[in-house]
């Protein structure tokens, strides 16, 4: 069902976020503009239509008419809406997951949009939102990745948080010899041993050859792909990972480190909020950016990025364009961010960030001190076979590290397949 937000519905929304988007000297927007999003769930459906009824509100002779889908149902329909009767504004996802959308013409280049400041201000999600040279769309929210650690229990050990592998591995080694597992994860579902290898073989080998890899450009069976195995088996011959992990979901993996057995969790930011909830306090619990590994090669970050992109059908693209250049301005993206909201980060780095430990340092990572790019994570950079092909290798090679020659030739003969 679609909502429209003209006559008589109050703007709750702060004023002072529209009156910033309406400096910005838009031309007069007229019609309808059509907005499917699949940002279903309460709090996110809470944005999008404070979003939509703010922008209505802000230009009088435009309507906004918003159509929320359920998120699943969601991924299934978007190629046919965009095929058939697309809207003016669509949800989706950057890096690889835009491809096919914008290989078969269904996205508009909206690289006119990112002229200027805005270049600047989104330059830390750029690259994923780039193909061909041109833009397809704009970011709205991303969350870091990164070591999530019990800082109680590097203390009571005398480690500080590594910035290099060999501190790293040291670190790991002091945790052992204390009865203490180094990480806790949960492996049932594959996506968490991918976050691993992403991190791994980022740095390794860097951003590019990252990217390359998982467009099907580079071999499985490449020394420099061995050699990020050849990194994380360091970890998985020392003990390093609690055991049965392929048994536990990443939840259900959460009270090995909240009861101390395991001192650290690579993760998204949004386990945060279950560890808390778990006992954990913001003083026993500290945040570090993975480290590196080839000192040659810059710091690159797993942030999965969600966006807005214009279809190449869209009957009012003016009207689009504003809303991106709206939903993109600093103000906007610090209100829908905050902890009430999406509770996520925002990508403009003018924006603000909550008054959130987690938060604060994520936003640091994101948009200063990660210069080598920002990856989706593996199963939105890899197309959907490539990447359950691969998790299931990732998983594999944990439990068993010797059968990583199995493991590589399975990986590049679906490679040779799958992006034929």
């Amino acid at each position: 069902m679609g909502s429209s937000f003209k006559a008589g519905v109050a703007l709750v929304a702060l004023v002072a976020a529209s009156a910033a988007a309406a400096e910005q000297h838009e031309p007069a927007l007229s019609g309808t503009l059509r907005i499917f999003s699949d940002m279903s769930n309460p709090a996110p459906r809470a944005v999008i239509e404070g979003l939509a009824r703010e922008f209505d509100q802000m230009h009088d002779g435009l309507t906004v008419d918003l159509t929320v889908i359920d998120r699943e149902a969601y991924k299934t329909q978007i190629r046919n809406f965009l095929s058939a009767n697309p809207p003016d504004v669509a949800n989706w996802y950057a890096g690889n997951r835009m491809a096919p959308y914008v290989d078969a013409g269904l996205f508009m280049d909206i690289s006119d949009v990112w002229e200027g400041d805005l270049s600047d201000q989104l330059a830390s999600t750029k690259a994923a939102m780039t193909m061909d040279g041109k833009q397809w769309g704009v970011p709205y929210t991303y969350y870091q990745w990164g070591v999530y650690y019990r800082a109680d229990i590097y203390e009571e050990n005398g480690i500080e948080p590594a910035d290099d592998w060999d501190t790293f591995k040291s670190n790991c080694q002091t945790l052992l010899d204390a009865g203490v597992k180094c990480f806790t994860i949960g492996t049932k579902f594959l996506w968490t041993a991918a976050g691993w290898f992403d991190y791994i073989n980022m740095r390794t080998n860097g951003y590019d050859f990252h990217m390359a890899l998982t467009n099907g450009e580079v071999e499985w069976t490449d020394d420099r792909v061995r050699q990020t195995f050849a990194n994380w088996r360091e970890l998985i011959d020392m003990g390093a990972y609690i055991d049965d992990h392929t048994a536990y979901s990443w939840q259900e993996a959460l009270p090995f480190m909240l009861n101390g057995d395991a001192a650290a969790y690579l993760m998204g930011n949004f386990a945060v909020a279950p560890m808390r909830e778990g006992g954990l306090t913001d003083a026993q619990l500290g945040y570090n950016q993975f480290p590196a590994i080839n000192p040659e090669v810059e710091l690159a970050e797993d942030a999965p990025t969600d966006t807005f992109h214009i279809p190449s059908g869209a009957t009012n693209p003016e009207a689009a364009k504003a809303f991106l250049r709206y939903v993109t301005s600093p103000e906007v993206q610090t209100r829908i961010n905050q902890p009430d909201a999406l509770g996520q980060l925002p990508v403009n780095s003018e924006s603000s960030v909550a008054d959130d430990k987690f938060l604060k340092a994520g936003f640091e990572t994101l948009s200063s001190n990660s210069p080598g790019g920002i990856a989706q994570f593996f199963d939105r950079d890899a197309p959907a076979e490539m990447a359950k092909v691969a998790m299931e290798g990732f998983q594999r090679f944990m439990v068993r590290p010797d059968d990583l020659d199995m493991v590589l030739d399975q990986l590049e003969k679906a490679r040779q397949r799958i992006y034929e």
